[in-house]
């Protein structure tokens, strides 16, 4: 039986050529014709003034902290239900994430728990699109706003994602991308910086290139870090960007099926989606209650992983954490939605050129799991 992996990059078109043409051409460096043609054709599809390629996307939060001007001492809100790289930026910075729960309808920051959780020293917000899901920004926005903070787009996980119509990565301060192997562009590593404001924008491409003055060789103004994208690699984002529109018809369509052919089983949830909102296709999620479906979310990955299907769970939630415990105990955290989610989420396979077998052969897998429960003598 073949194995399905959760996730497979859509690499058809001409990522090959590009690559052999970056190649050819000898740039193949951190600069070159590619860099600049998908700084400018990302920029337009977010709808920002420019976008600055990055070397991941953990590179792409970090520069955004540091341009922002977070450091020791202040406080920067984010979501514990996220990658753990969202918090661990803001401590390269000096400064300590404070976490706040998530809203069930969105799986993103829960905007009425937003003014509890501001203090004298916050400094900013990173509003998460976790699993392709935009948050609910212009009340983040207007919470911002009301204490003069900024806010980061981490949407890492929703490219081309909308928010009442406007693409995300525009919609705060500040944009961050991820181009990891799983996602729905690729270029195995990679990371983008959205924004509109040309000040910011020279402090990001100081930050992102050694601090090196672009008028003076060899001038460096400030410290900075090697966090450049290349040719190469912008050279496969390039061929991905051609095809867009048919990677995310082919992803939506697993979402389609995925839903049809789950809906109805009893104890499978499956991720909200709000009215203004249109996902990213990145991870099908489903929560599983153990107690109306009749096994843990644990025991049925560990059934489907017999069956040679991969999944994921849901990220572990940072507050419970090593790095971030302690903190998180002394402020009396209460997290109730994002440990429920973290302890019952899990991802199942999601690519482009999923056959309809396979999406199937997922979605019986869980059916037959929830038939066995519920039957005398059954596993539960």
């Amino acid at each position: 039986m073949a194995r399905i992996p959760v996730a497979a990059p859509d690499l058809a078109g001409s990522e090959k050529r590009y690559v052999l043409e970056a190649l050819r051409s000898s740039w193949i460096s951190s600069t070159g014709p590619f860099v600049d043609r998908f700084e400018r054709e990302f920029a337009e599809l977010c709808g920002t003034r420019t976008a600055v390629s990055v070397a991941n996307g953990t590179a792409a939060l970090h520069v955004a902290l540091m341009a922002l001007g977070a450091g020791p001492g202040d406080e920067v809100i984010t979501p514990s239900l996220t990658y753990i790289a969202t918090a661990n930026a803001v401590r390269y910075v000096g400064a300590e994430p404070v976490f706040v729960d998530v809203d069930p309808a969105t799986w993103g920051l829960d905007p009425a728990r937003l003014e509890a959780a501001v203090t004298p020293r916050t400094k900013g917000i990173i509003a998460v699109h976790l699993y392709g899901h935009p948050a609910d920004m212009d009340a983040i926005n207007a919470v911002a706003a009301a204490h003069g903070l900024w806010v980061v787009e981490d949407a890492a996980e929703a490219h081309f994602a909308r928010y009442k119509g406007r693409p995300v990565g525009g919609l705060g301060t500040i944009g961050t991308f991820s181009f990891y192997g799983n996602k729905v562009i690729t270029s195995g590593e990679g990371g983008a910086i959205t924004l509109n404001d040309p000040d910011l924008e020279r402090r990001v491409r100081l930050l992102r290139g050694q601090g090196m003055d672009p008028e003076r060789r060899y001038h460096f103004p400030i410290v900075g870090y090697n966090y450049r994208l290349t040719n190469v690699a912008c050279a496969l984002l390039c061929a991905q960007l051609e095809r867009r529109e048919e990677i995310i018809a082919r992803r939506k369509r697993v979402f389609d099926a995925y839903r049809r052919q789950l809906k109805k089983i009893p104890g499978i949830g499956l991720q909200p989606v709000a009215p203004w909102a249109e996902p990213a296709p990145w991870l099908f999620c489903i929560t599983v209650d153990e107690a109306a479906y009749g096994c843990s979310r644990d025991d049925l990955m560990a059934q489907l992983a017999e069956e040679e299907i991969e999944t994921r769970p849901f990220f572990i939630p940072l507050h419970g954490l090593p790095p971030y415990r302690d903190a998180s105990r002394r402020r009396g955290d209460r997290l109730p939605v994002t440990e429920r989610l973290g302890a019952t989420g899990m991802n199942l396979p999601t690519y482009g050129r999923m056959r309809r077998q396979d999406i199937k052969r997922v979605t019986e897998a869980v059916r037959r799991r929830a038939a066995l429960a519920a039957s005398p003598g059954g596993a539960r």
